[in-house]
C-alpha cells in the first residue's frame, strides 16, 4: 500500500465504510486510532449486543478472532471481516475443543458456563455463555444445587466462586495479559502513588483482586473511573482502556500496571496486531472473512442468545 498519512487512511476507511454499508466494531483494547473511528466501541457483552442489532451488510470487527466469530454466529447471513486473521487470543487457545469435550464427559451432571473469550467450538459445547460483566448474575440465576463447569478462565471462575459461594469446577485456562500482572508492580505503584485506587479486571489472579479497591469488567472499570470521586487510579488490565478513561476523565491520572520495568504498558499482542492500514484493506477488498459451518453456528448461537436474554 502507498505511504498514505494517518489522516488520509482514516478518510478512506470512513468513505469506503459508507459506500459498502459496513459497520466498524472495536474493542476497548484496540489502538486509539481505531477506537476513534469505530461506530461502536465496547467490551465483549456490548459488542455482542451491537453485532446482533446492526443492519449493516458488512461487519468489520477490530478485536480478536473469537469476538469476530461471535458476531458471525449472531449474524450468519452477514459478511464479517477482520483486519488480521492471526489476531487470536491466549485464553481461547488455552481451551482446545477436543480436550474440553473429554473434560465435560468426566463430570456428568454438570452444566457448562463458558466465558465469551472462547472459540466457536467451545461455545457449541456450552449451555450458557457469560462475560466478565454478567458472569456473577448468570451463575446466581442457576439453581444452587446445580453442578457447574466454568471455562476457560480459572481466575474469573475463582472470583465468581468467591462472590457467589459456588464451587464450580474450573478449566485451567488464563489470559496472558491479565495473568502476567504482578503484585510486586502494584505495590511499587501504590508506594509511588499512595492516593491512587487500584481497579482490576476479574481475569487477574486472586492476589491482585484481594488488593483491589474495585473489580469489574472493562466497561465497569471505565464507568467507575468516570463516576468515582478519586483523582488517581492504578489500572490492572490491558493498556487500551486508558484511551477511553483519559477521554472520559481528562483531569484524572491513570497508571497502568506494567508487565516489566522496561515498559509502562500491558499490551495484548493480538489486539495490537490490528492497524488502520489493515482495517482499510480488509474493508476495501472484503478480505479476511470469518467462515464458520452452519451447524456449528447453530449450536453456538443457543448459549449466546440465552446469555443475551439473561442480561436484558
Amino acid at each position: 500500500m502507498h505511504n498514505y498519512s494517518k489522516d488520509i487512511i482514516i478518510k478512506k476507511i470512513l468513505y469506503i465504510k459508507v459506500k459498502k454499508n459496513a459497520i466498524i466494531l472495536a474493542h476497548y483494547y484496540q489502538i486509539p486510532e481505531i477506537q476513534d473511528i469505530a461506530d461502536y466501541i465496547g467490551d465483549s457483552l456490548g459488542l455482542a449486543r451491537n453485532a446482533l442489532q446492526t443492519t449493516a451488510k458488512i461487519i468489520a470487527f477490530a478485536g480478536v478472532h473469537f469476538m469476530a466469530e461471535t458476531a458471525k454466529i449472531l449474524n450468519p447471513d452477514k459478511k464479517v471481516i477482520v483486519p488480521d486473521l492471526q489476531a487470536g487470543c491466549s485464553l481461547a487457545d488455552s481451551c482446545p475443543p477436543g480436550k474440553f469435550s473429554k473434560f465435560i464427559k468426566r463430570h456428568p451432571g454438570h452444566i457448562v458456563v463458558s466465558y465469551i473469550n472462547c472459540s466457536a467450538e467451545i461455545k457449541a459445547l456450552s449451555d450458557i455463555i457469560c462475560t466478565s460483566g454478567n458472569a456473577v448474575k448468570i451463575v446466581r440465576s442457576l439453581p444452587k444445587k446445580q453442578k457447574i463447569i466454568f471455562a476457560p478462565d480459572k481466575n474469573l471462575g475463582s472470583y465468581i466462586n468467591s462472590i457467589t459461594g459456588r464451587n464450580m469446577i474450573l478449566w485451567n485456562g488464563t489470559c496472558e495479559v491479565h495473568d502476567i500482572i504482578k503484585s510486586e508492580e502494584i505495590i511499587r505503584l501504590k508506594k509511588e502513588n499512595p492516593q491512587a485506587k487500584l481497579i482490576a479486571h476479574p481475569e487477574c489472579q486472586a492476589v491482585i483482586l484481594e488488593m483491589a479497591d474495585y473489580i469489574g469488567s472493562t466497561t465497569a472499570l471505565l464507568k467507575y473511573t468516570r463516576e468515582d470521586t478519586a483523582n488517581e487510579y492504578i489500572v490492572a488490565t490491558e493498556t487500551g482502556i486508558l484511551h477511553q478513561m483519559k477521554k472520559s476523565s481528562p483531569g484524572k491520572k491513570f497508571f497502568i500496571v506494567p508487565t516489566d520495568e522496561k515498559c509502562s504498558c500491558n499490551d495484548c499482542p493480538y489486539m495490537k496486531m490490528n492497524t488502520l492500514e489493515k482495517l482499510y484493506l480488509c474493508l476495501l477488498y472484503e478480505k479476511n472473512e470469518i467462515i464458520l459451518e452452519k451447524e456449528l453456528m447453530d449450536r453456538a448461537r443457543i448459549p449466546l442468545i440465552r446469555m443475551l436474554k439473561e442480561s436484558d
